[in-house]
Formats: structure tokens, C-alpha cells, sequence
């Protein structure tokens, strides 16, 4: 089974999770994309959904959903999101595709959070994926050396800007073996919108796709 057909696979397994009547907030990334192109088949269950980038929500609208504002909807039943790593405590590294603020935003206004990958994502540590930061713009530098102190490598996301207007420092190099611990830590960090790490709300359940199946880690 290529990527592409395990990303679906994990994708459409998350359709269980959807129950008539969800607030449903939907995250971002090529995984997630293959769930969105599944719901209208599901529609008449959702009664809410909310998007966590601009490109979800295009796609969102595409597919003949009216998105909602967080705001106006108040909790969410199910957040539906994919990841770039993932372990066996169902923490995460996400932000790959510049989302990791609204996407933890959504993450926590949800009552259940499923996580959605390929067995390529599954990893004993967290860290070989650069970890994705959102700065303000004028901490660069200060977060920078604060990453550079911790033994990473921050490298400046070229020509792009998130949907908060902010830039991305992708850290390489960091071995992430207390998740909790580092993301308290590097978010204190003055300039830190939000760091990558998904370990203070992590996934209540994470479907793995693999050749022949989908595994369930969480309930």
C-alpha cells in the first residue's frame, strides 16, 4: 500500500468517530484533505464544522460545507487532525504545513481528539521531523538563541507567513524525550506563539495506517 492509500485508509477509518449531531473541527495537512473529500457522504451527521487554516476551509466550502467560526460554536465534540510524528504516548509533533496554532486552538476546545497518519509518522522519539515554532516576527532572533542554547538547529521557513501573520522557525536536531517538559518550557519563551509539540493535549486516539489495516492506539 503506497502513502497515498494509507493516508486515506487512516482517513476514512476517523468517519466512525463522527457521530449524528458533531461539532466537528477538522485540521490540516494531505492526510486531513482526504477526509474532507470523504464527508459530504456523512454530511447529515455534522452539524457544525470549523476549519484550522484558510486552506481548510476552502476546501471545506468546496466540498459544500458552511464553516463556522470557533468563536460562534463554542466546544467542539471531535477534532480531526493528521501529524508529522507521532509515538506511542500519542504525543505529536504537527506544523508542518504552518497550522500548529489554530490547530492546537481547535485541539483544545475539543472534547475528543483524533489523530489521524501513515505508519511512516510512528516514531520511538520525537525529534528527527524539524520541530515547527510560530514566532512573532521581531523574536526571531531571541527565539533563535534560546533553540540554538537547547542544542537545535532553528532554520527560518523561507517565504512563508501563517494565517496569525507570523513566521515559522522549523528546530532541527532536537531528541524530544520529555515532550510535557519541553513544550512548557519553549512556549515561556518570549516571541512564542506556540510550539509543535502536542504533548499538554495530546490525541485520544491515534489511527496508524499500515499495509493491510488501520491500527487504534487510544479510545
Amino acid at each position: 500500500m503506497d502513502q497515498d492509500k494509507q493516508k486515506r485508509e487512516a482517513a476514512l477509518a476517523a468517519l466512525e468517530f463522527i457521530a449524528p449531531g458533531t461539532r466537528l473541527g477538522v485540521g490540516t495537512g494531505s492526510t486531513v484533505n482526504f477526509l474532507i473529500d470523504a464527508l459530504p457522504d456523512i454530511a447529515d451527521k455534522i452539524d457544525v464544522v470549523v476549519a484550522s487554516s484558510i486552506a481548510t476551509e476552502s476546501r471545506l466550502r468546496m466540498a459544500g460545507f458552511t464553516v463556522s467560526e470557533l468563536s460562534e460554536v463554542g466546544d467542539l465534540d471531535l477534532y480531526i487532525d493528521g501529524a508529522d510524528e507521532v509515538n506511542k504516548q500519542l504525543h505529536l509533533i504537527k506544523g508542518g504545513g504552518g497550522a500548529l496554532t489554530r490547530e492546537k486552538i481547535l485541539a483544545g476546545a475539543a472534547r475528543k481528539f483524533v489523530c489521524i497518519v501513515d505508519e511512516s509518522k510512528r516514531v520511538g522519539v520525537l525529534g528527527s521531523f524539524p520541530l515547527p515554532v510560530e514566532i512573532i516576527p521581531m523574536a526571531e532572533s531571541l527565539v533563535s538563541r534560546q533553540f540554538v542554547k537547547a542544542r537545535g538547529q532553528p532554520i527560518l521557513r523561507k517565504d512563508f507567513v501563517t494565517d496569525n501573520g507570523n513566521l515559522i522557525l522549523d528546530v532541527h536536531g532536537l531528541q524530544i524525550t520529555n515532550p510535557l517538559e519541553m513544550e512548557q518550557r519553549f512556549n515561556q519563551v518570549p516571541g512564542v506563539v506556540t510550539v509543535g509539540i502536542f504533548a499538554q493535549r495530546p490525541a485520544d486516539a491515534l489511527l496508524i495506517a499500515r499495509e493491510g489495516g488501520v491500527d487504534q492506539l487510544g479510545s
